[in-house]
């Protein structure tokens, strides 16, 4: 015989029939009877075993039953044994230093004198002098990342002195953000925290002081809006704007253009400005610090 033949004989047995019954002893009764092939009772035993292994794996990877295996242990003990440690460690130094302590008492007892460079070393000397200065490709790039954040720093600024003598001994003057008609002034107890400027069409938006831009967005009531963050705590505040000519983060000079007049937002009626000054956190009246 071949051996696909044989194969093929091989095949058909494990396809092939059984009967298993289950009868009453006494009368022959029959209780319960299967018909099962070779294959299917493999099969049927395949599945019980790989249903009991992954019962198994569950059970050890999931509950505390891990714990008996060789190897496994409690993740909850894992800080108990940090501290145990570091108080072992503590512990350890605290013996060096008792034993120095009763060897110098000794030395007093016997008469002799105590050297201060006895006490041992707790910790390994570390040399320096190999240490070399060299300038890397990644130092380069962190200077320059420094060097870069710095220029946004709203308390100091290097090529202008904020905080020079004459701004402490006299009124700071600041500039006028736009000419034209004040129609609406401050007013807090109307929630109006600034004035309303009504001025010609496409006319330039000025900062009033030097600062940096810390907002510079659309909202859907104040439109295309701008704030400047100034020296000793004070924000000035630009609503309405057609657009923006700076961006988050800018550093502007006073004086200089950032924005221009429009009608945006729904609580614009018409093209104007709304401007407001911000200091320590309270609304103030502009008109008390700016000649229109």
């Amino acid at each position: 015989m071949s051996e696909k033949g044989k194969n093929k004989k091989r095949f058909t047995k494990l396809r092939y029939k059984y009967r298993l019954v289950l009868m009453d002893e006494e009368n022959f009764e029959h209780r319960l009877s299967f018909r099962l092939s070779r294959l299917n009772a493999y099969s049927i035993l395949a599945f019980i075993s790989l249903f009991w292994i992954g019962i198994m794996i569950y059970f050890m990877a999931f509950t505390s039953l891990r714990e008996y295996i060789p190897g496994y242990t409690d993740t909850s003990i894992q800080p108990e044994i940090y501290i145990l440690n570091q108080k072992l460690d503590s512990l350890e130094n605290k013996i060096v230093e008792n034993d120095h302590y009763i060897d110098n008492i000794k030395l007093i007892l016997r008469g002799e004198s105590i050297e201060e460079d006895t006490i041992p070393e707790q910790r390994p000397t570390v040399n320096y002098q190999n240490i070399k200065n060299e300038k890397s490709e990644d130092d380069s790039l962190l200077r320059q990342e420094l060097e870069n954040m710095g220029k946004y720093n709203i308390y100091y600024h290097e090529t202008d002195d904020i905080y020079d003598i004459s701004f402490s001994t006299g009124p700071k003057v600041y500039f006028t953000p736009l000419s034209g008609i004040i129609t609406n002034e401050f007013n807090p107890t109307a929630s109006h925290f600034g004035i309303d400027i009504v001025a010609k069409r496409n006319d330039a938006v000025k900062a009033i002081d030097n600062g940096v831009v810390v907002l510079a967005e659309w909202t859907i009531n104040t439109g295309n809006i701008i704030a400047i963050q100034h020296s000793g705590n004070m924000v000035s505040v630009y609503k309405h704007n057609s657009s923006l000519l700076k961006k988050e983060g800018d550093y502007v000079n006073a004086g200089e253009l950032i924005a221009i007049i429009g009608n945006t937002g729904e609580q614009s009626t018409g093209p104007h400005l709304h401007f407001e000054l911000w200091l320590d956190g309270s609304a103030v009246d502009p008109l008390k610090y700016i000649s229109f």
